[in-house]
């Protein structure tokens, strides 16, 4: 039932612990999310089940719970086909897990696309052929509800508009207003379509921060859609994702040819962290930001040229487009897509990728590491 974490063959690099590995058949497993339920100190990862590394030959969503440890390691179960999330004649693609709290349900979000028809068919035809839904769960996992298909009460006969779409992939949230993004107010009951960036841009994740006078301001990481190399777009939202103002590039997230997906995670600020010099050492120096109590996180591959070397990006300023510290390496090779949750205690943090030594796409891994490891890196810049 568990897996055991395998030593990095860089030191510095966190023990990896494989969930979901291409096998022999050439069935492949891509686009993680993660989601921690901290109530029961439980993981749940998703992933999509293939048939070949091809978008189009997307089967199923697979699964699998991970118990966190008073030591600190996670015992996994077994890999679950989820059956309830699916449409007949078609493949489900692109997990997107978020929890409402004061339900204590567990919503998994994604798309069902007819059998064989890839994107590029859609965008050339004009057809879209994709239906969004999503499957509950009221026990952390254990058993999820039917299928129910949000196509028509949500997006309406904007789908006419669209070639094609896709939710996440990766994580959702919930505000602290109760709203869950994907856009929600009454604890999932009811959903609606929020306002498209104003820039191309897709495969976006959110993360709530709030500043010191405790207003909430929702911040948008997406892929940029060039052909060749660019950076990240970033957006935020004053009114909890009704609307956004106009991205701006965020100069220090790069990216590869194409782009590749990323992951961002909000988090308490420490109120003290190590600090390099000799003075503070002993008893720490407050890095609290000035304008706000949340810190980010971003996880993403980090060379311009190829999906590789993932690498953690922590931004203390995150209402400052420039506030990003130079990347922690987590894996040195093939990587591709990925998502961070944070594990709620001691600033502890988890990540699930896809990665590999010849390709990013022979296994997708998890891994955990600390607020510490991730400032602890050679050049890092300083807060002003």
């Amino acid at each position: 039932m568990g897996n055991k974490a395998s030593k990095s063959g860089n030191m510095d690099e966190p023990a990896k612990t494989t969930l979901f590995e291409k096998e022999p058949s050439g069935i492949t497993y891509r686009i993680p999310a993660l989601i921690y339920l901290r109530h029961v100190q439980t993981f749940l990862a998703f992933a999509e089940k293939r048939s070949s590394p091809a978008d189009h030959k997307a089967k199923i969503l697979v699964m699998r719970r991970g118990t966190l440890k008073e030591d600190g390691s996670v015992e996994w179960s077994s890999s679950q086909e989820l059956q309830s999330a699916t449409l007949p004649n078609r493949r489900t693609m692109s997990p997107c897990p978020v929890y409402e709290k004061h339900s204590k349900t567990v919503f998994l979000f994604f798309i069902c696309v007819l059998e064989n028809v890839t994107e590029m068919w859609q965008i050339l035809t004009g057809k879209n052929k994709t239906r969004l839904c999503y499957v509950t769960s009221g026990d952390n996992g254990q058993t999820w509800s039917e299928v129910r298909d949000l196509t028509e009460s949500v997006i309406g006969e904007t789908i006419h508009k669209w070639a094609t779409f896709a939710v996440g992939p990766g994580h959702g949230i919930q505000l602290e207003n109760g709203r869950l993004i994907i856009p929600a107010e009454d604890e999932g009951r009811t959903w609606c379509l929020g306002k498209m960036l104003r820039k191309p841009s897709c495969e976006c994740e959110m993360a709530e921060i709030i500043d010191h006078e405790g207003r909430s301001h929702l911040y948008c990481n997406a892929r940029h859609t060039c052909k060749r190399r660019g950076h990240r777009r970033e957006a935020l939202s004053e009114n909890s994702g009704a609307f956004f103002d106009k991205p701006h590039i965020a100069r220090e997230l790069v990216e590869p040819p194409s782009g590749c997906q990323g992951s961002v995670i909000g988090f308490p600020a420490p109120e003290f962290v190590p600090n390099d010099d000799t003075e503070s050492k002993a008893c720490g120096t407050s890095l609290l930001s000035p304008d706000t109590q949340t810190w980010l996180l971003f996880m993403h591959p980090t060379s311009k040229s190829h999906r590789r070397d993932m690498g953690v990006y922590l931004n203390r300023s995150p209402l400052h487009s420039s506030g990003w510290d130079k990347p922690k390496i987590i894996h040195t090779g093939p990587s591709g897509y990925s998502d961070l949750a944070y594990n709620g205690d001691k600033d502890t943090f988890s990540g699930l990728m896809e990665c590999g030594k010849e390709t990013e796409l022979e296994q997708i891994a998890f891994v955990t590491f600390t607020l510490n490891d991730v400032m602890q890196i050679g050049g890092r810049k300083k807060m002003d």
